[in-house]
């Protein structure tokens, strides 16, 4: 298997580490209860996804 054949620089390898950000979740509105919700998941104010009552929430 090949090697490198010189070090790879701190400012190589930091330029490439530059862009692993991290993304902030997005967020949806419910449509029953109208607070925010990760998109494709049962709302946890409500308990209802795709328009029907899938959780029972106190």
């Amino acid at each position: 298997m090949p090697t490198p054949k010189r070090k790879t620089t701190k400012s190589k390898s930091r330029m490439r580490a530059a862009h692993w950000t991290a993304t902030p979740p997005t967020y949806a509105e419910c449509p029953q209860c109208h607070q925010p919700k990760l998109p494709h998941r049962v709302c946890g104010n409500c308990g209802y996804y795709a328009g029907r009552q899938a959780i029972d929430v106190e």
